[in-house]
């Protein structure tokens, strides 16, 4: 492993630190850091700010599938279990690049006979050889931050279908709408949303009350609200108050 390499994953694992800490860690000077940290920022990998670098998201960037799918795992399977109940045989569901379809994607093979649609590779990879899926692969432009297709031939090719349901995630929600940080993966949500019969809105707790650059939707679009019970009490009885339907799926 390069230490760029492990710079990255140290990053990953702490979520950020600081160039002083990055220095004493790998026996390198503030400058070679600084350095490392131009060439992973540039390969989608790490943020930088001042004086160090994060992996996790901020309101205009979001982090890199790498760190998004070690973060709040027990959340997001909690929210696939509960999901997954909302589906049935024999329909057709399309699911975004978000982990948490990733999540809900495992537990697919569950609820076949059932037709896929999605951009999500690692999705792709997991679905394509279940018995009983039929996988609709959507293409675009690729790209190995999101490990998605994404861009004008995925949103043509969204454009061309029309699913049973659609399941999504977002970077955050405020009360009234779903919030994402990029321009490109916000088009392909919404081509989606408008895709689908059912729209199913899945976001752990983390993400209620935040904001982030570029709208997705209003929240009522969405049929379905998913959040973990790790949400606080008082953001879901807004959500509720707002007449959005929201779900809550247990932490086993």
């Amino acid at each position: 492993m390069t230490r760029r390499q492990a710079m990255a994953e140290h990053l990953m694992r702490h979520g950020s630190a600081s160039v002083a800490e990055l220095a004493e860690v790998f026996q390198v000077s503030v400058m070679t850091v600084h350095r490392d940290l131009d060439e992973l920022e540039s390969q989608g990998m790490v943020r930088k700010y001042r004086g160090g670098a994060s992996a996790q998201a901020s309101s205009v960037f979001e982090s890199n599938i790498a760190y998004r799918l070690t973060a709040q795992t027990a959340e997001k399977e909690a929210i696939a279990r509960h999901v997954t109940g909302l589906l049935e045989p024999g329909g057709s569901v399309m699911i975004d690049d978000s982990t948490t379809a990733l999540a809900v994607a495992r537990r697919l093979a569950g609820v076949t006979p059932l037709t896929v649609v999605t951009n999500f590779l690692a999705a792709i990879r997991l679905l394509a050889p279940v018995p009983g899926i039929r996988l609709i692969v959507l293409g675009g432009e690729y790209h190995p931050t999101h490990d998605s297709f994404l861009g004008v031939g995925c949103v043509d090719a969204v454009e061309a279908m029309n699913t049973d349901t659609v399941i999504v995630s977002t970077s955050s929600i405020s009360d009234r709408h779903a919030f994402h940080q990029e321009q490109e993966i916000v088009l392909v949500k919404r081509a989606m949303l408008a895709a689908a019969t059912r729209r199913i809105l899945a976001v752990d707790h983390t993400k209620l009350d935040r904001v982030a650059l570029h709208r997705v939707a209003p929240l009522e679009e969405f049929d379905v609200i998913v959040v973990d019970a790790g949400a606080p009490p008082e953001a879901v009885r807004r959500l509720r108050d707002r007449h959005h339907n929201v779900e809550v799926a247990r932490l086993t």
